[in-house]
């Protein structure tokens, strides 16, 4: 998150990523401090997609995107929203672009999101 301003100018507190566990301690010369912990607090993929999403946005999206089986938990819980929603997923396969992928692919896995669209109507593009 702390690069993506810089690069991409997108401003941090408009990213959702994969998170470590920050602690507030006091050094030994007395000097307060925030110091990173080993642990995970979460994953961005799968079931943590929804859950960063929530952290730090705080609103459940109206639209979302996804390519991927790590994306099926964000498609479901946008789907679970009031109002209109729309949910979406990318089949890549143009292996020449990018890397193509779907339900058995060595790279990325598009399989149980695939077939949620299908049974839900979700939009899938290519």
């Amino acid at each position: 998150r702390p690069w993506v301003e810089q690069v991409y100018g997108i401003p941090p507190e408009r990213i959702v990523g994969s998170s470590g566990i920050t602690k507030f301690t006091v050094q030994p010369d007395g000097t307060p401090a925030l110091v990173k912990d080993a642990k995970v607090d979460f994953i961005d993929d799968g079931p943590g997609k929804p859950v960063g999403i929530h952290r730090f946005i705080g609103r459940k999206p109206i639209l979302a995107f996804g390519n991927s089986d790590g994306d099926q938990q964000m498609l479901e819980w946008t789907a679970s929203g009031n109002g209109a929603r729309f949910m979406g997923i990318v089949h890549h396969t143009d292996a020449k672009r990018e890397y193509a992928y779907d339900r058995n692919s060595p790279v990325g896995k598009l399989d149980k999101a695939w077939d949620q669209a299908t049974k839900r109507g979700w939009i899938v593009v290519d």
